[in-house]
């Protein structure tokens, strides 16, 4: 007989599950914490900046003046500040930045000489002269100079007549002069904090991103040495798990399959009757695939703007959706239609859980829906309204916040709070026939458990108030959407695949269960304190490189476990099938997607996330497109993959048999997916090198600038995506759209009884 290992039989022990659970959120509290205290204390001050003889050159009023004209005219959707927002335009701090280094050389070169003016002006960018008592920052001449040649440069790129005449919708208009000047204030100081030092350090408030050679800005020693500490003890924890998972045999084929239901059978999907409220959840997943359709169009707009293969057919679309508006609704609406699957979703398998359809669940289940249904209504004309001027002083509120993946106006985003409580709530109501006193690890708590994380993070979006220092104001967004995607999001994923694999019949509940709490300790133990690579450059506490450099890069492991659970995975129908000889696997097309979201979550989100996680990797790419390409696999690939197969399960079971299309789910399986990777292998991946390259040889002001994005190169490539791009939509997103609205009407009919029994009949 084996011996046993005691360490992992313990920790496999439901009734010890809470110890490393409750180690993780206090370990990730107290980092999180910590690199928040450190950003209110260590931000780079909103000072106001005097020369020598008291003359103001601009007030720390301008400067959150000049970041409220940043946020209402949605740049962060068309360029980036600190590297954080659209890959399309300039990052505003670099190449701010290098304009002032170069303006304050030729300031000196007439007197000085070339070489002499060069190390003059690095000296004095480097040079912090804040004065804490009368909250100043004194600068030179030649850097007075250099902020009113960086108001003339701005006052001619936007200038709207100019803009008009060329025909293009690159940059957002605004006439107003004073606006501009502040803007410019903003953006001045930004690059201030890229370049100065902090004080009594050796780099400066990002340290010392971005690179940018002829500036003086190079890696810090930090940066090089928490890289190769991150390398190293990601060797050492990826042996260490491989090593107990070698040992641990609980999760067999056998252990999979051992108590599960009986495999799901055409005849078991066709004999289902749904309840009044798995019926009414289709409404979500139907609008959910439509905002899916909504989205991907807006995506086209922003390629266009690239490539402008609509103006060849004299169709001028700047005119009628700017470009910031429609990268807007693209980001927006990637995470709103996701949102929306999840919830139809998992209202659909609450009375299969629970065994009953709960009394007035299809009230809650309607009431939500149409509140997100105008919820999202009205954030979308906000978003629109916003950054076009039609919202005056309500922009925030009522428009476009300008944060990107937070772009929804202030009131808005309460209502999305709203519609989250509620679901947490009817989710709960539908689960607590299910609840099981002193089990709290079963499968119905779970899923629970993961939608108040959800909320919880959320929360998080409303802490900044409006003239918070954009560095502040930055840690909190981040909150909300890294710990969403790489935390929670990662364990709801984990959730809401074992439940349908469970429910297909192919996985036993008390596996699932062992893996969902393997996943969360894995996704959760790095992804909390994993959120600190996303702050490494905007000017926050050096410790962060330190947790981002070993935490980020510990994430890759459990998707690398997955990795090796998918191949164990991908066998279990066809297993199961040779098993069972009058039963034939029903569900064969819904589980492709399944098999397309461990992929991605090791491709995109593993290896791609890996290259870019890295302190020294990041500090060359950030910014750049390795960080879109990372974006779309990731989302995509796997939360994509994953709401499409939610929709498609449950959708399966609700729609008469005779109206469903295997054929058309499987083509829009591998077109879905074959487009999303041609995509990367043909634009987003390499552009995303080319793009690198380029920051390698000049800097990121460069690689970032319209004289690079205008390349042949880069728009080769940028054009070469629309053959990914066509196959994704045309015999993708299309299809699936039309197949959900062609099938509105060949819905089964409801029922309050439970008619599923036999079909769903757990053990116990």
């Amino acid at each position: 007989m084996a011996r046993q290992n005691t360490f992992l039989t313990a920790l496999m022990n439901p009734k010890n599950w809470w110890i490393p659970l409750t180690i993780i959120f206090v370990a990730a509290g107290a980092g999180v914490t910590m690199i928040g205290v450190g950003t209110y204390k260590e931000s780079p001050p909103l000072a106001n900046f005097v020369k020598a003889d008291g003359t103001v050159v601009f007030t720390s009023g301008d400067l959150d003046e000049g970041k409220q004209v940043f946020l209402q005219n949605a740049l962060m959707d068309y360029g980036s500040m600190y590297g954080d927002g659209a890959g399309r335009g300039p990052d505003f701090t670099a190449d701010a930045l290098h304009r002032n280094y170069v303006s304050i050389r030729n300031y000196y070169t007439t007197t000085l000489g070339e070489e002499a003016a060069e190390t003059k002006a690095r000296k004095e960018l480097k040079k912090n002269t804040y004065n804490e008592a009368n909250n100043t920052v004194t600068i030179s001449d030649a850097a007075a100079h250099s902020y009113q040649e960086l108001v003339v440069y701005y006052q001619n790129k936007f200038n709207v007549e100019k803009i008009k005449n060329k025909g293009t919708s690159t940059w957002v208009y605004i006439s107003d002069t004073v606006k501009i000047r502040k803007l410019t204030a903003f953006f001045y100081w930004g690059a201030w904090s890229c370049v100065t030092l902090r004080p009594d350090q050796t780099y400066s408030y990002t340290h010392n991103w971005p690179f940018d050679p002829d500036a003086g800005n190079q890696p810090s020693h930090s940066v090089l040495l928490w890289s190769l500490i991150g390398i190293l003890v990601l060797i050492i924890v990826l042996g260490i798990v491989l090593h107990f998972y070698a040992q641990f045999d609980q999760l067999n084929i056998e252990a999979y399959t051992k108590h599960a239901f009986p495999l799901i059978s055409f005849k078991g999907i066709s004999n289902f009757q749904p309840t009044p409220s798995q019926k009414s959840s289709f409404k979500f997943m139907f609008v959910g695939l439509l905002l899916f359709l909504v989205q991907v169009l807006c995506g086209v707009l922003t390629i266009n703007d690239f490539v402008g293969i609509f103006n060849m057919f004299g169709i001028n679309w700047a005119t009628i959706v700017p470009f910031a508006v429609a990268r807007s609704w693209h980001v927006q609406l990637s995470v709103l239609w996701i949102s929306a699957c999840w919830i139809g979703a998992s209202f659909f398998v609450l009375p299969l859980i629970a065994k009953k359809e709960v009394p007035h669940q299809k009230f809650w289940v309607e009431l939500l829906f149409w509140l997100t249904l105008v919820d999202v209504l009205l954030m979308v004309v906000g978003i629109y309204l916003g950054p076009t001027g039609h919202l005056g002083e309500y922009w925030h509120l009522l428009g476009n916040q300008g944060w990107e993946y937070m772009e929804m106006g202030r009131l808005w985003q309460a209502g999305v709070l709203i519609v989250f409580i509620l679901w947490a709530y009817s989710t709960y109501r539908g689960l607590k026939p299910a609840f099981i006193k002193g089990k709290p690890w079963r499968l119905p708590n779970w899923l629970l458990y993961t939608i108040i994380g959800v909320i919880s993070l959320f929360v998080c979006g409303f802490v900044a108030p409006r003239n918070a220092n954009f560095a502040i104001a930055d840690f909190w967004r981040w909150c909300v959407i890294h710990m969403w995607v790489e935390a929670f999001f990662e364990v709801f994923t984990t959730v809401i695949v074992g439940y349908f694999m469970v429910l297909m019949g192919l996985v036993s509940r008390q596996a699932t269960e062992r893996v969902i709490y393997i996943g969360a300790i894995l996704f959760l133990g790095s992804g909390l304190l994993g959120v600190s690579h996303n702050f490494y450059w905007n000017a926050k506490p050096e410790a962060t490189i330190a947790l981002g450099s070993v935490f980020s890069t510990l994430q890759v492991i459990p998707l690398i476990l997955l990795t090796l659970e998918a191949w164990r995975f991908k066998r279990l129908p066809q297993s199961l099938n040779k098993n069972s000889e009058s039963v034939q696997f029903g569900m064969d097309d819904i589980f492709l997607f399944l098999i397309g979201v461990n992929f991605w979550n090791f491709l995109g989100a593993g290896v791609f996330g890996l290259i870019v996680n890295l302190p020294i990797m990041n500090y060359y790419q950030h910014g750049t497109y390795l960080g879109v390409n990372h974006g779309h696999a990731a989302l995509m690939g796997v939360y994509g993959n994953l709401s499409v197969a939610g929709v498609l399960f449950c959708s399966k079971f609700l729609f008469k048999p005779a109206k469903w299309n295997e054929k058309l789910v499987r083509t829009v399986f591998w077109a879905l997916n074959i487009g999303l990777a041609l995509m990367v292998a043909l634009d987003l991946f390499p552009v995303g090198v080319y793009q690198l390259n380029a920051v390698f040889e000049h800097g990121l002001w460069f690689a970032k600038s319209q004289e690079f994005i205008s390349s042949f190169e880069f728009q080769t490539m940028t054009k070469l995506r629309f053959i990914g791009g066509a196959t994704f939509i045309l015999f993708g997103v299309v299809p699936l759209a039309w197949f959900m609205v062609s099938r509105v009407r060949s819905l089964k009919r409801a029922s309050v009884e439970n008619t599923n029994a036999t079909l769903f009949s757990d053990e116990e």
